[in-house]
């Protein structure tokens, strides 16, 4: 059977429909203004049972992520902290929100997630924010959850 008559074949197998009810939308936000020249990267991060995650930072653009498996807990300026299960999706908008918590909520499992971060030109993903920025930034804190 030459090439040619291998393809012909398999253009005759029936389609698949699938792809008609295959697609779930999980998240749809309008992201603000993306910068000419500006690049997007997609990463994966995977933290061990109860860390802590990234120190309070902040991003030169807007995230998009997904929790792939355990528990986030997610905290922004302004907005209480929570716990994103997997399955969910979480923003944020980026630029001159602090990003608190990005940590494992949870002490017996894996935390992963993807997030697809927008970044402006010339400016890094993350930046560290010091004490002395939070400690004048505290008051667009939300209060912390009592225990």
């Amino acid at each position: 059977m030459s090439n040619d008559e291998s393809v012909n074949r398999t253009d005759k197998q029936p389609r698949s429909e699938a792809w008609k009810t295959a697609l779930t939308t999980l998240q749809d936000v309008k992201p603000p203004y993306i910068p000419e020249d500006g690049s997007v990267m997609t990463i994966l991060i995977e933290y061990p049972p109860g860390d802590p995650g990234t120190p309070p930072h902040r991003h030169s653009g807007p995230a998009f992520g997904y929790v792939l498996e355990g528990e986030m807990r997610f905290e922004l300026e302004g907005e209480p902290e929570r716990v994103i299960k997997a399955g969910k999706t979480f923003w944020e908008p980026g630029g001159d929100v602090i990003h608190y918590q990005d940590g494992n909520a949870r002490t017996d499992s894996w935390s992963r997630f993807v997030v697809t971060m927008m970044c402006e030109p010339g400016k890094p993903m993350l930046t560290l924010v010091d004490e002395e920025e939070l400690a004048q930034r505290a008051h667009l804190r939300a209060p912390r959850p009592t225990v």
